[in-house]
């Protein structure tokens, strides 16, 4: 071992400059080793906590491999070999962060706990005898400078003894003070090298003593293991290989193909449709309503199963039943400029659902396919049996007709001959009713209103020049003190889609020929803005309220509705005609278009207790007046 360099004991009590000046450089490599020192515990310290994360990151993964066989795999058939495999590596794992725990101790006893010793005591040591030496050696000049003024005319024995005395200790005490920190110094340039190197070898024999008992514990018993479980990845790989051969050949011969596969169109002037099918299967768009003049197109999987049409959207695990084809019709449609759309048509005549092919030759399939299923059923001699074959009875393939009279009247036949025969002589035939024509209804270019603040009458109003009647606005009484003595008071939600003014009120056909011309004009527009009131019903008016500030819109006076009815298929479209008397002398009528969120018969309904209240008490007056 070389000599190491050191501070001579005997110059100590000199304490010459050149004395101080070897000091000095003690005392540089003191501060260095200090700093060093510092980093190299913040390594190891960081070696040692990357121990302790292995230990806790190889228990996670235990835990992760027994988790394994937890998981719902949806394809996991064929995993047993996977599973048992993984049980085995968990074992492993297990006896390896026992290891790991084992060695995160020796790094802590050997490798860290030497460092923090060194530095807590030699280092610290060093620093605390280098504060004391500094006080020592102010001291010492203090005394030497008093010592120095001492006077040499009137010299005091007894000053000068005290004087003496205090040299003494100070000289004394900084003598013994540079000896123990020369001493330290001295002893520091021998205590780092070992502080250096003991560390280390905690930190090796560690090391050595992981790998041994691994080892010991895996050579045995891990060799027969690894070769099998290699092979087996072995056998899995080449597998994988055949497997992305075969994939690749056939990837090639599917793009190998005309380019007319992709495109959607490609016959279009001659297509090669097979007419004679009775199964079929593809994406088509299927037109849904999402208002009353908003419609939106969303590409589905359709196919055929039996007698019935199926839809399966993506990430469905099945499909379900979209329409019974037993007995329908289908034919082509021209919708919303749209190309290769066709309707499926109810066995009653009821429009029901609209599609549309990516092609024309998918269109004419789709069509020929539908009638071939169609035909099937209704030419089959006994019809019930085969759609109970189909899981449809044919009962059930007729669609509900949706009217509320022609429920009743569907709903409830005359079982009696003579009941029947006396209700058929009190019946029209529909063959002697006459439908009124659209023109005899509603003059042709009727202005429509689509806002509830101006009514249809006012484009009359104006062309008189008399004062108008406006309805839909706020009145100037917000209270209504006749609604506290009504005997029929009921709210409904409804929302404003139009008015216009009307030639009679003879019938209730001039309010669905009203509805059809209002959401008519609003899909033509695109107008989609609806205005949300609360209708109220009372034994005496209709009164249209704003739902947030209570107040009232417009106010009809419950004689001067003369009709009113709800439509026959959308049950929430209710409508009602108004007589408004003129300034003229004359009277006005106009329709009112509403859309509810109950069943449009129930505001109905609600009307019609009100006019009979009416009558009643009118009734009751004249009883009273007599």
């Amino acid at each position: 071992m070389p000599a190491v360099d050191k501070l001579l004991l005997e110059e100590a009590l000199q304490d010459s400059p050149q004395t101080r000046s070897l000091l000095s450089v003690f005392e540089e490599d003191a501060g260095t080793l200090t700093d060093y020192t510092n980093q190299l515990l913040q390594a190891m310290q960081r070696v040692y906590g990357a121990q302790n994360e292995m230990c806790l990151a190889t228990q996670q993964l235990s835990k992760q491999l027994l988790a394994y066989e937890k998981q719902n795999f949806a394809l996991g058939k064929g995993d047993e070999e996977v599973i048992s495999t993984l049980h085995y590596f968990s074992k492993v794992v297990d006896e390896l962060n026992v290891l790991h725990t084992e060695l995160a101790k020796q790094l802590a006893d050997t490798m860290v706990l030497p460092i923090i010793q060194f530095r807590e005591k030699d280092l610290t040591e060093v620093s605390t005898l280098k504060d004391l030496f500094g006080l020592a050696s102010s001291e010492h000049d203090l005394s030497m400078a008093k010592y120095s003024r001492l006077p040499k005319k009137k010299e005091n024995e007894k000053v000068k003894t005290e004087v003496v005395k205090e040299v003494v200790a100070a000289r004394r005490k900084q003598h013994l003070s540079s000896l123990q920190y020369y001493c330290a110094l001295n002893a520091l340039q021998y205590r780092k090298r070992v502080a250096m190197m003991e560390p280390m070898m905690g930190f090796a024999h560690g090391q050595i003593n992981f790998f041994k008992k691994g080892a010991e514990m895996f050579s045995r018993s891990m060799d027969s293991f690894l070769s099998s479980v290699a092979d087996m990845v072995h056998s899995i790989q080449g597998e994988l290989e055949a497997e992305a051969d075969a994939m690749r050949a056939s990837q090639q011969e599917l793009l190998s193909v005309d380019e007319s596969v992709y495109t959607p169109d490609f016959d279009v002037a001659t297509p090669r449709s097979n007419r004679g099918l009775v199964q079929k299967a593809g994406y088509l768009n299927l037109r849904t309503k999402t208002g009353l003049v908003t419609t939106t197109w969303e590409r589905l999987y359709f196919f055929t199963q039996g007698g019935n049409l199926m839809c399966q959207p993506r990430g469905a695990v099945a499909g379900g039943l979209i329409q019974d084809l037993d007995n329908c019709s289908v034919m082509a449609v021209d919708c919303e400029d749209r190309r290769y759309c066709f309707q499926i048509t109810t066995p009653n005549g009821k429009s029901g659902i609209i599609l549309q092919a990516e092609s024309r030759k998918e269109n004419e399939e789709w069509i020929c396919a539908i009638n071939n299923i169609s035909r099937q059923i209704y030419l089959t001699d006994n019809p019930e049996a085969v759609a109970i074959k189909l899981n449809q009875t044919a009962l059930q393939a007729v669609t509900p007709i949706t009217s509320f009279g022609k429920k009743q009247e569907s709903s409830c036949p005359s079982e009696n001959p003579e009941n029947s025969e006396m209700e058929n002589d009190k019946i029209v035939p529909k063959a002697t009713v006459s439908i009124p024509e659209a023109e005899e209804l509603i003059a042709p270019g009727t202005p429509i209103q689509f806002d509830i603040v101006l009514p249809a009458t006012e484009f009359l109003d104006q062309n008189r020049g008399s004062r108008r009647i406006n309805p839909f606005g706020e009145t100037e009484d917000d209270t209504f003190p006749e609604a506290e003595d009504s005997l029929l008071q009921q709210m409904f939600i409804v929302r404003f889609l139009g008015s216009m003014a009307v030639k009679t009120d003879a019938t209730t056909e001039v309010i669905y020929e009203a509805m059809r011309q209002v959401l008519a004009a609003r899909a033509i527009h695109n107008i989609f803005r609806m205005t949300e009131s609360h209708l109220m019903v009372t034994s005496q008016t209709l009164r249209l309220i704003d739902p947030q500030t209570q107040v009232s819109r417009a106010s009809f006076e419950l004689p001067s509705v003369t009709q009113f009815a709800a439509h026959q298929e959308n049950k929430r479209l209710v409508g009602f005609v108004v007589r408004v008397p003129e300034s003229t002398g004359g009277e006005s009528l106009s329709t009112y278009i509403f859309e509810s969120n109950s069943e449009g018969e129930k505001i109905c309904y609600a009307i019609n207790l009100g006019k009979e209240i009416i009558e009643v008490q009118k009734a009751h007056d004249l009883v009273s007046e007599r």
